[in-house]
């Protein structure tokens, strides 16, 4: 099994000291990465501020003629955060480009092994919650009141699927381990299941397609941010190959952050930017499929998507990072392994 992504970083530390370090051109291109993602993750405290608290956000600031103190303190959390990303760049001058690039795709690691979890336990756990639903069993084990509020999709969300969300940010803090064969193999199973109980039981329920459904979509979307870190991605190439690698190295950064990242911020801003917007308002209601005793996950399928987005922004800085440091010659440079992690 390859290593974990975790090691990358640690042992890239130890070439630092081998060039010189601290010029403008890395400081500079570590600012402009650390700021975007102090924005990042600003941008996602301030949305759960205002889908959860209801805060107003930062728009009444600018074009409010009286403005909540609650608007001066979602604006003040991203000051804090571009003054932290500032700070930390400042006091570790020293630091590599290749260093920060391999940490900061350690990060983006992190939140897909979380993702990863999330899926995994919340499809077992509300695919069990969906079965015993169906086939009335829900009353023996719980009881007349919670099988009937098991019924309602901000019960099961907030009572089933947020312990289990929990319990898969501690599995993924000691897991190093990607998960996407496992994920690839039970999409297999469950939709081998489905064969099986159909056409030799003549058996099927609207959940085990949901179940179906639910992981292929996490797949895919979660999958995005690896496969740009082992440059798997499909590249239209016309003029790419003939370049040298300093052109390349140019292309690839200016690429990061004019595509990639232009990408990104258009789904989290379009997607997160209101309570009424395409992602957040399924999650907020905990919106549900119409397919009667179906699974209640429709509402995280929606969040798939915002999961993408900042992935992908954190990986594209992580690339871009890379991409500096390639133009730069720095040493240590990462080589895509030919095996996925499993």
């Amino acid at each position: 099994m390859p290593r974990p992504l975790l090691w990358i970083t640690v042992m890239s530390d130890a070439s630092i000291d081998r060039v010189n370090r601290g010029d403008w051109p890395d400081l500079l291109a570590r600012l402009f990465s650390w700021i975007l993602l102090a924005a990042i993750g600003v941008f996602l405290v301030n949305n759960v501020l205002s889908l959860v608290f209801d805060w107003p956000g930062i728009s009444p600031v600018f074009f409010a003629k009286d403005p909540s103190a609650s608007s001066w303190i979602q604006l003040s959390v991203y000051v804090a955060g571009f003054v932290g990303a500032v700070v930390y760049v400042l006091l570790s001058r020293q630091r590599s480009l290749r260093a920060d690039g391999f940490l900061i795709s350690d990060i983006s690691a992190f939140l897909v092994r979380v993702a990863f979890w999330i899926v995994l336990l919340v499809g077992v756990g509300d695919m069990i919650v969906s079965f015993a639903r169906v086939e009335g069993w829900l009353p023996i084990f719980v009881g007349e009141d919670i099988a009937r509020s098991l019924g309602r999709p901000s019960y099961r969300g907030i009572y089933v699927h947020c312990p289990l969300m929990i319990l898969s940010v501690v599995i993924a803090a000691f897991s190093r381990s990607l998960g996407f064969i496992w994920l690839t193999l039970l999409i297999v199973v469950a939709e081998l299941a489905i064969v099986f109980t159909r056409f030799i039981f003549s058996y099927e329920q609207a959940f085990m397609g949901d179940l179906v459904r639910f992981w292929y979509g996490a797949l895919f979307l979660f999958a995005s941010a690896y496969t740009l870190l082992e440059e798997g991605h499909v590249r239209v190439d016309v003029f790419y190959s003939g370049y040298s690698n300093k052109r390349k190295a140019l292309v690839n950064a200016f690429g990061s952050i004019f595509l990639g990242l232009t990408m990104c911020w258009t789904i989290m801003i379009v997607g997160m930017g209101n309570k009424m917007a395409i992602i957040n308002m399924p999650v907020v209601n905990f919106e549900v499929s119409q397919s009667g005793y179906g699974m209640y996950v429709k509402y995280l399928m929606a969040g798939f998507l915002g999961v993408f987005a900042v992935t992908m922004a954190v990986q594209f800085v992580s690339y871009f990072l890379e991409s500096v440091a390639d133009y730069r010659d720095e040493p240590g440079k990462r080589k895509p392994t030919s095996s996925a992690v499993a």
